[in-house]
């Protein structure tokens, strides 16, 4: 399926280009589904740069909402990513709550309250990066997915985990702290002093913690994932990048508060092929 004419599948290309390719690599029957899974991820990731309030951001959210949780085909009728989302749920089959509870923990991406624990944090990994895992598995292959749950659990957690770090100046640039307060206060720190100036003397061992968090959950994930049925690889494949890319953190050290390590695309290319035709 091209991006070009088809603004769902353009919005994944642009807004998030390792999913983009990673759905390239399932079947072409199901590629319409993920695309729009992995299009209203961009588009409610995107809305805190989209608003300068928070009130506005929370109506958008619950508009999403009300859309999903609607009956009748009138429901976003006219907004393309809107029905290509609600055919994607009606077709597979896929829980509505998972969508009401992705959507309830994107709220704290309105607001500037300092995450409070690791426990919250993974909790809000769970619900959005690995929900979206979860809800790609069902499109691949329902009978299959439940089986995967734990492993989505574990890949969402490093993924996003690393994914926060590599925002890390957008967030310091507008006060938000993802980097939990216990992990901060554990090595002397706090989200206050975490977000001035350098983050403070020890912000290299609160990055040290973070890095260490998304290799546990990496490991616990690779520990299991010989066991991932062939078909449900493409759901993971964004996850091939996050070893690779938490050693760019870790060179870079403290530098990552003030500007984002990057993969070269053709690497990018080549861990996620490796990855959709071996596995792990």
């Amino acid at each position: 399926m091209a991006a070009n004419g088809n603004p769902v599948v353009g919005a994944v290309r642009a807004g998030d280009p390792d999913r983009y390719l990673s759905a390239l690599y399932a079947p072409a029957d199901k590629r319409e589904a993920l695309f729009a899974l992995y299009a209203f991820n961009a588009e409610i990731a995107g809305v805190r740069d989209r608003i300068r309030e928070a009130l506005p951001g929370e109506v958008r959210l619950q508009w999403w909402r009300d859309v999903i949780a609607a009956e009748g085909e009138e429901a976003g009728a006219g907004h393309p990513l809107a029905e290509a989302l609600r055919r994607a749920i009606a077709a597979y089959d896929l829980p509505k709550e998972a969508f009401d509870n992705y959507l309830e923990a994107r709220i704290f991406d309105l607001y500037d309250d300092p995450m409070p624990s690791r426990t919250d944090l993974e909790g809000y990994c769970g619900e959005t990066a690995s929900a979206l895992i979860q809800l790609a598995a069902l499109v691949l292959d329902p009978a299959a997915a439940p089986g995967v749950a734990e492993l989505a659990g574990h890949a969402g957690c490093a993924q996003a985990v690393t994914g926060l770090l590599q925002l890390l100046p957008l967030h310091r640039s507008r006060g938000q702290c993802y980097i939990p307060a216990d992990i901060l206060a554990s090595v002397g720190s706090s989200p206050q002093e975490f977000l001035t100036g350098d983050g403070g003397p020890n912000a290299a061992h609160a990055l040290a913690a973070m890095i260490a968090l998304a290799r546990d959950h990496l490991a616990a994930f690779e520990q299991g994932a010989g066991a991932l049925p062939e078909n449900l690889r493409p759901a993971f494949l964004p996850l091939a990048l996050t070893r690779a890319m938490l050693g760019r953190v870790e060179r870079a050290g403290v530098s990552v508060l003030r500007e984002s390590p990057r993969l070269p695309h053709w690497r990018r290319h080549w861990l996620l092929f490796r990855r959709a035709t071996r596995g792990w």
